[in-house]
């Protein structure tokens, strides 16, 4: 009996990523979505500047001890990723 092969050893490993921790972010975008529109941060004026700010007071309330944002009642964290996320899109 013949074995079967499947040559993925240089593909993306997204089996790595922490599915509880990225759907915190997702539960982040869908919000953001709601409250605002979907994908409405591309559009945003100065945006590398506001989304860096507002990456910095979710990582410094969550330091301070605060786990969840106030408004949205989602992790601080993963307010902080979005943030971050959208900097990297907005490099390209």
């Amino acid at each position: 009996m013949e074995i079967g092969q499947k040559h993925d050893a240089a593909k993306p490993r997204w089996d790595l990523l922490p599915w509880r921790a990225a759907s915190e972010v997702v539960d982040v975008l869908t919000f953001g979505a709601q409250k605002y529109a979907p994908d409405n941060w591309r559009d945003v004026p100065d945006a590398r500047r506001r989304y860096f700010a507002a990456l910095l007071r979710h990582l410094v309330a969550w330091w301070l001890g605060e786990q969840r944002d106030p408004e949205s009642g989602r992790h601080h964290l993963a307010h902080a990723v979005c943030c971050a996320m959208f900097l990297m899109e907005l490099e390209k």
